[in-house]
Parts: C-alpha cells; sequence; structure tokens
C-alpha cells in the first residue's frame, strides 16, 4: 500500500519561509511524477507544483511562480516544496500527491496517491 506523510507545515508571519516534505513508502517513488496541491477554507483543491520522475521538469500555478521551489530526493523517497515570500492567501492545507506515471499535468485527476496533508497558516 502507497503512503505519503507531509511535514513541515507550520504558522509563520508573512514574507517568512517554510520548507514541507512529503515522503513515500511502500513503492518506489523515484519513477513517478509528484506534485502540491493546497485547499484553503470554503476553497476548492488547487493545483500548486508538479515534477517529473528526474526532476528535470518542473510546473507551477501563476500564484506561486517565483515563490515556491519544488523538488525531489529520489534516494529518499522524498519530494520538497519550497515556500518563501510567503503572504496571507498562501494559508491552507497543502496535501502532496502522486502519479503512477512518469510525467503529470496539474489536474488532480493526474494524481492517483493522496497524503493527509499539512497546515500552513500565514499570519498577516
Amino acid at each position: 500500500q502507497v503512503q505519503l506523510v507531509e511535514s513541515g507545515g507550520g504558522l509563520v508571519q508573512a514574507g517568512g519561509s517554510l520548507r514541507l516534505s512529503c515522503t513515500t513508502s511502500g513503492r518506489t517513488a523515484s519513477s513517478y511524477a509528484m506534485a502540491w496541491f493546497r485547499q484553503a477554507p470554503g476553497k476548492d483543491r488547487e493545483f500548486v507544483a508538479a515534477i517529473s520522475w528526474s526532476g528535470a521538469t518542473t510546473r507551477y500555478a501563476d500564484s506561486v511562480k517565483g515563490r515556491f521551489t519544488i523538488s525531489r530526493d529520489n534516494a529518499k523517497n522524498t519530494v520538497y516544496l519550497q515556500m518563501s515570500s510567503l503572504k496571507y492567501e498562501d494559508t491552507a492545507v497543502y496535501y502532496c500527491a502522486g502519479s503512477r506515471f512518469r510525467y503529470s499535468g496539474s489536474d488532480s485527476t493526474d494524481f492517483h496517491y493522496w497524503g493527509q496533508g499539512t497546515q500552513v497558516t500565514v499570519s498577516s
């Protein structure tokens, strides 16, 4: 059974930084695309960033481009989301997602495995 476990969320002031981690167990994550999504209260889940199996290809939502960086360490089966210049509107539960394929799009239907989420709260 595939399990994704997020960590690194918390409370941070606007303008600050956080790094989220997602560790996969139950399969070798290095052959599959991974992504981060987020869901704010009262809103739909939205795409944040995705990375291909090798890490060579990344894509970002316009709202986080230039502020967030997705990366992966396949030796550790871990994907990261470095978040900088955080804004109040970045407050959300952040979810790690895994695909069954090496490359993915940015729709939630492209991903087959999901973590439980980690809360990120940005104070203004």
